[in-house]
């Protein structure tokens, strides 16, 4: 008997920018708060800043958390091959 290895693609978000408008910001830290990857931070001034944008996993929480509308995620798909037997 062989083992065959099939290899299936699987769609994954890449963060492609994350776009903060301070000026909307009003620095209520909701979206610091949800980031599951502590991406966000508020900042001296209270206004949220992306300090580990790396570590994004585009879940789009802070976006759609934000009372203010301040914050937008935009990604790009990637796509990864998976090894399945």
């Amino acid at each position: 008997m062989s083992t065959t290895t099939k290899r299936k693609k699987k769609a994954r978000q890449k963060l492609k920018e994350l776009v903060i408008n301070r000026d909307w910001c009003k620095g209520c830290g909701i979206c610091v708060k949800y980031c599951p990857t502590q991406v966000l931070e508020l900042d001296r001034r209270d206004k949220v800043v992306a300090e580990r944008p790396e570590d994004c996993i585009c879940c789009k929480m802070c976006e759609l958390r934000c009372p203010d509308l301040a914050i937008e995620v935009f990604t790009e798909t990637q796509e990864s091959e998976d090894n399945e037997e």
